[in-house]
């Protein structure tokens, strides 16, 4: 069967209300940006508080529109649904018409049930609808109006009476309220329908009986009393969930089975190697019982989810560990974890969706294909740094399993915090997990455990050793030498493998090395281990607790012999060079931007210095320059290292010793001065000798990383020699293109200024052109339906040059209806005008017209009711669209 077209049906009830006078506006963005509220759009009318409310007048009087909307969190939460049953989600779109003291009951019962039986054509037998029964603590009687008017399309037995729960809607404790009435849709088959009628189902939340659509009439204000007072000026609020339209136009049982959803199903079960069934549990207490439940779960569950994350994204919402953005990083983990563990994808899976995603929803949503490679990225991104961690994690999870089936099936608060806080599990996922393996968890636990988290860090060395092979006891911790040594004879304590995305590497403790491991910004040594037998790399040094961590791909043959710990020197060299380099960067940025400088993050690898830090401007050339001549003249200076150990803490902060962000300090600490005068610091990190081993630095980089964040990066010693060489080679190629002129920036400037008179008198060519064609065209102009009509292709070289020949024409043609196309740069192009008086008619629409015509450049666009324009991929069909227009605008207008 083929199923209808998600887009077409949309659009039809679009086109529905346009022709009954609405005003089609967009959505708003999902993400709320002024609304302390609210965090997301929950419901169609969100984005029309105000005028509900009497903040600002509504600018039309009747509107309609599809909103994105997003519930997962506060008394709308259907995530645990998600991917379970066959009509919850995250994000859905909701169809809405709304009257701003302008239509009531009357028309809005007769439209919807017009746009249902007649346009739709879904079967009246199978719908059911409801009114308001009246509240006797709100002293309010039934709604027999909406009853009577409802007797005009339908029989008694499917008028049913709802109660205030279900059928008197309010914005809030105070705000404008009032009856409403739903209309349900029966999808089951016709023997189950034999068995029991649907009205005994209706609001009973079975699968298959389920609300479409609910019309909100606004008609009191809930006073903070309590008590309710009629609104000056009626209102209607309407919203129908278009996911469960689809489900309901396409005859099928499920909104995942409907166009809405199955081109991302179908990508999603063909990347992963896997065929989607369709099964659906009827609720999320019915657990899947097979591994095609299981699969077809994972499926939903990302396809609902992708979409979710990436329109957020997109409009404006980054994933993060703080309210809307920890939401955003919930949810997105949520289908990591479906992904990883169902679809046994261990690598990053969901930003493969993106593209078919934008591709599905450009010509309704075109904000996400206009950022899909950016949305791809960011959740890309995501989805590596969480893989990282989820598999030890789920591991994890396993091995504590039959402890937890001895405790009474139940998860304890420190094994979900252990989850948290070393696998980075969000509560809810552990909570997920737990449910399915039959298990319980409590959050008051979880919360309890997160109060003690120091004692529960200490602890947690200790649970872990069991993962490790014991090679040579010892009670001591292992010593780091490495301040005075990049080679050292040791021996190997403990060993154990780790396997992460198909790889298995070896973790190794030695009794003393050393290699240091990654800490406060500096990234961990490489180098070898070296036996009688053997030599093995280390790849990568970090801390675990108070271990030093050595990272191999192979372990050397014999385990007991003693071991030559050898740090790689020229690329500790260059490390050192970069973080001593950060100090005195650091130091010269507080001097040149001021004390309120201070370390927001940094990386110290053999290849730069990046440094992010406290600064609520860009920082300018000057500026930028005179922090490298600081940094330069230090250099110069040869100043040497002064390093202090086990200073008390309380005797290195009165000495003006600061602190870097990030690190942890204990009651003794490792001080680092350059110059008593200039920096002093507590850092644990390897350093220079001497300030001149550096030898020179540069500033490659300046830029924002958030709010009041700001990060440089910069290079030393021959790397920066090679950028200044690299930058010289480019003057020097700049010169020779422009004849080695003695004054290259006089020289630049003549160009600019010569480009900037031959620009103008292009433009001023240009202008005389359109000024012409403009004549030409408005000779062409002829009379259809009572508008002035031209529909043309036109010689225009730029989209601001079409756009200023419509506005020129309306300026000499009355009642206009335009529509221009050109091709400009190989890319078609397409603008339609009108008349202010024809767009505010109602019948006319040029966002509606550009949606339209700009299928048959491939391609889509908007604008506003009176101009709209639209690119495309496909410049062959701008004749077609050209075409097109007149047999669609006679049509529009009767």
């Amino acid at each position: 069967m083929s199923l209808p077209s998600a887009n077409q049906v949309r659009q039809q009830f679009l086109d529905f209300f346009a022709s009954k006078g609405h005003h089609i506006v967009p959505s708003a963005p999902i993400v709320v940006k002024d609304d302390p509220t609210l965090m997301f759009i929950n419901s169609g009318m969100a984005p029309f508080k105000d005028y509900f409310l009497g903040n600002k007048p509504a600018p039309f009087k009747r509107i309609a529109d599809t909103q994105k909307c997003l519930r997962v969190s506060g008394k709308h939460n259907d995530l645990e649904e998600v991917g379970y049953d066959t009509y919850h989600h995250t994000m859905f779109e909701m169809l809405g018409n709304w009257s701003f003291g302008d239509y009531f009951k009357t028309e809005a019962i007769a439209w919807a049930w017009e746009l249902l039986t007649e346009v739709y054509k879904l079967p009246k037998e199978r719908l059911y609808v409801t009114y308001f029964e009246g509240d006797k603590g709100d002293n309010l009687g039934a709604d027999t109006e909406t009853q009577a008017l409802w007797r005009k399309y339908t029989t008694d037995d499917r008028i049913l009476p709802g109660n205030k729960k279900d059928n008197f809607w309010e914005m809030g404790d105070t705000g404008p309220c009032g009856p409403c009435t739903e209309i349900h849709i029966d999808l089951r088959d016709e023997a189950e329908i034999a068995q029991k009628g649907g009205a005994e189902l209706v609001n009973a939340d079975h699968p298959q009986v389920v609300e479409i659509w609910n019309n909100v009439f606004m008609e009191f204000q809930r006073k903070a009393d309590g008590s309710l007072e009629k609104l000056p000026a009626q209102h209607v609020d309407t919203g129908m969930g278009f996911e469960r339209l689809m489900m309901a136009v396409s005859g099928v049982k499920s909104n995942y089975d409907t166009d809405v959803f199955q081109p991302l199903i179908q990508f999603i079960a063909a990347e992963a190697g896997v065929k989607y069934h369709g099964t659906a549990p009827a609720t999320v207490t019915d657990q899947p019982t097979t591994e095609n439940e299981k699969t077809d779960i994972a499926v939903r569950v990302i396809a609902d989810h992708v979409r979710t994350i990436a329109f957020t994204i997109a409009d404006g919402q980054l994933p993060s560990n703080v309210k809307a953005g920890y939401v955003i990083r919930r949810i997105l983990r949520r289908a990591v974890r479906y992904a990883f563990s169902s679809l046994n994808q261990k690598q990053p899976f969901l930003y493969k969706v993106v593209p078919v995603l934008a591709d599905h929803m450009k010509s309704i949503f075109p904000e996400l294909k206009a950022q899909q490679q950016f949305v791809t990225r960011v959740i890309e991104e995501e989805e590596i740094a969480f893989l990282k961690t989820l598999e030890n994690g789920l591991r994890r999870l396993d091995a504590l399993e039959e402890g937890f089936r001895q405790n009474n099936n139940h998860i304890d608060g420190k094994s979900a915090f252990e989850l948290s806080d070393t696998f980075g599990f969000p509560f809810d996922l552990t909570a997920l997990l737990a449910r399915e393996k039959g298990l319980t968890v409590s959050e008051d636990e979880f919360k309890a455990e997160l109060e003690q988290q120091k004692a529960r860090s200490r602890n947690a060395s200790e649970q872990e050793q069991s993962d490790w092979t014991i090679v040579e006891a010892s009670q001591e911790l292992p010593r780091f030498v490495g301040y005075d040594a990049t080679e050292a004879e040791a021996r190997i304590l403990r060993y154990r493998a780790v396997t992460q995305k198909g790889k298995t590497e070896y973790h190794i403790v030695l009794d003393q090395t050393p290699f240091y491991a990654e800490s406060g910004g500096q990234v961990g040594d490489t180098g070898y281990l070296v036996t009688p037998l053997s030599k093995v790399r280390v790849i990568d040094t970090r801390k675990e607790n108070d271990l030093i961590v050595h990272t191999v791909l192979d372990l050397p043959q014999d385990l007991d012999a003693a071991v030559e710990a050898k740090v790689d020197r020229a690329r500790r060299e260059q490390i050192r060079k970069n973080h001593s380099a950060t100090h005195l960067m650091h130091a010269a940025l507080r001097q040149v931007l001021g004390t309120h400088v201070a370390q927001r993050g940094s990386l110290v690898n053999e290849k730069l210095l990046r440094f992010d830090f406290s600064h609520f401007s860009k920082v300018t050339d000057d500026q930028l320059r005179e922090v490298e001549r600081l940094v330069n003249q230090r250099i110069r200076q040869q100043i040497p290292l002064g390093e202090e150990r086990n200073v008390p803490i309380d005797e290195a902060r009165s000495r003006g010793a600061m602190a870097l962000f990030g690190e942890k300090y204990g009651d003794a600490v490792r001080v680092i001065t350059f110059d008593p005068a200039y920096s002093v610091e507590l850092c644990g990190g390897i350093h220079a000798p001497n300030t001149g081993e550096i030898g020179f630095f540069k500033i490659v980089s300046e830029s924002a990383v958030g709010a009041g964040v700001r990060r440089i990066e910069a290079v030393t010693a021959d790397l920066a020699e090679k950028f200044v060489d690299e930058q010289m080679d480019l003057l020097t190629q700049v010169r020779e293109l422009l004849g080695n002129p003695q004054h290259l920036v006089t020289t630049i400037q003549k160009l600019a200024d010569e480009t900037a008179t031959l620009r103008k008198q292009l433009e001023q060519a240009e202008t005389q052109q359109l000024g012409q064609l403009k004549d030409q065209l408005a000779g062409q102009v002829k009379a259809l339906n009572g508008v002035n009509f031209l529909a043309a292709k036109v010689p225009a070289r730029s989209a601001d040059a079409l756009k200023t020949l419509a506005f020129g024409l309306r300026q000499v043609v009355e009642n206009l209806v335009l529509v221009l196309g050109a091709e400009v740069d190989g890319k078609p192009q397409l603008a339609v005008m009108l008349d202010d008086e024809l767009a505010k008619g109602g019948k006319l629409n040029a966002t509606q017209l550009i949606r339209e015509l700009a299928k048959e450049i491939q391609g889509g666009g908007g604008g506003q009711p009176f101009f709209a324009t639209a690119g495309g991929k496909n410049a062959a069909g701008l004749d077609a669209a050209i075409g097109k227009a007149e047999g669609l605008v006679s049509g529009l207008l009767g």
